[in-house]
């Protein structure tokens, strides 16, 4: 397999003029169908493991919520039209004469993650679930069962990723982990797991701008609401500043309300999330595999989520890209930032992508013939563990949104 070792001209993106990066928490609509679908797909490759020893042909990455509706007020609310999380593609529901009950294992999963991570949530009345997996064709169920070390790739796919995480996104990602923890929701209670975060960085200024319902239970009034949220920006503004250091950070929350308007000009939740009412949500249109989106680096357009861990490149290559620039950023002295290409020819083994391309942005000092050659047996060495890296995706030991 030969590699494409490149200098890429110019800065790291902390020194360029301008960044923009996202992160959209575990309550937010596209965030949910991800987890969901990542949960599904570990439940199914535990059972395909202990019934027949081998993790069979699915892909759970087809994944839709659908808005439900509800009624609300300060105090209180009522649910009028439950959520409805439907469960799409392609999942193996036979082999060797046993059958695979895919579709109560995948309700069950999705009632689990519910359950576990949105306090609000019952997954038995605030959400209707519609199954809809169906057996693969044949000629990509047929990859499972064809012999050689390693699986062969099962679509034609590509793939990049990158380190080091500058420092707007390492503020977005650790802001958004902070607002959805144990330690604030005790702090906040009030607080829902819808948490989005955007980050406009402009030279040495960041902007923070944080969407967070506030639960309508939990609020008495107008005057009550706006009185915690002030406190509330005061504590993401003194969490903010201790992350990295910008000449100046703004910090806006719930841009959107207006003082005066009652129901109408504030950012209200009966569970949390904005599913409930206001956003459907979809596989794909999250957080990468990093758990950002940041629109200012190379971005892959697979949705990872709910795809097989042992053949579907478009969720190992996406994994496996970010490792192997971290550890290449790690490993080389004098490497400021590292970007990895992967791509796939269908049928061909999944340890020998047929592009892998490594950028590098180094020292000026730095001669890219003496780091290209590390680079590519870095490369190299992640690739040869990608069965490890197998059995860890479907044991759902690597978060992936």
């Amino acid at each position: 397999m030969r590699m494409i070792v490149e200098q890429l001209p110019g800065l790291p993106l902390a020194q360029r003029p301008m960044e923009i990066v996202e992160r959209k928490g575990k309550g937010h609509p596209d965030t949910i169908c991800d987890a969901v679908a990542e949960a599904i797909c570990v439940a199914l490759s535990a059972v395909y493991l202990e019934e027949l020893g081998a993790v069979l042909h699915h892909n759970i990455d087809k994944a839709l919520l659908v808005a439900g509706r509800v009624n609300k007020w300060f105090g209180g609310g009522e649910l009028l039209q439950p959520m409805e999380l439907i469960i799409g593609d392609r999942a193996t529901t036979e082999a060797e004469g046993k059958k695979i009950p895919v579709d109560d294992i995948a309700v069950d999963a999705a009632r689990r993650w519910l359950r576990e991570n949105l306090r609000f949530v019952d997954p038995e009345r605030d959400i209707d679930f519609r199954v809809v997996l169906a057996p693969g064709s044949a000629e990509l169920t047929d990859i499972f069962s064809r012999s050689g070390g390693v699986s062969g790739a099962n679509d034609t796919s590509a793939a990049v990723g990158y380190y080091p995480l500058s420092p707007t996104e390492m503020t977005v990602l650790k802001l958004e982990h902070w607002l959805n923890s144990t330690t604030f929701k005790e702090a906040y209670p009030e607080t829902g797991e819808d948490v989005k975060v955007m980050g406009y960085r402009r030279g040495s200024d960041l902007e923070l701008m944080v969407a967070m319902p506030l639960l309508a239970r939990l609020i008495d009034s107008e005057a009550d609401y706006f009185a915690r949220k002030e406190q509330i920006i005061k504590e993401i503004t003194e969490f903010s500043h201790g992350l990295a250091r910008f000449e100046k950070t703004e910090v806006e929350l719930n841009a959107l309300d207006v003082k005066g308007r009652g129901l109408g000009g504030v950012y209200l939740s009966l569970l949390g999330t904005s599913a409930e009412e206001a956003d459907s949500g979809q596989v794909g249109r999250g957080n990468r595999v990093n758990g950002l989106i940041a629109v200012a680096r190379p971005i892959g357009t697979e949705a990872v989520a709910g795809k097989n861990p042992v053949s579907h490149v478009g969720k190992i290559y996406n994994v496996l890209a970010h490792r192997a620039a971290r550890s290449i950023y790690e490993k080389i002295e004098g490497v400021q930032e590292v970007y990895v290409f992967l791509g796939s020819r269908i049928g061909s083994p999944i340890d020998r992508p047929s592009l892998a391309a490594i950028q590098l942005v180094s020292h000026p000092q730095i001669a890219l013939a003496h780091i290209a050659p590390r680079a590519e047996e870095i490369l190299g060495e992640e690739l040869a563990s990608i069965g490890q890296l197998c059995r860890d995706l479907a044991r759902g030991k690597i978060t992936i949104c």
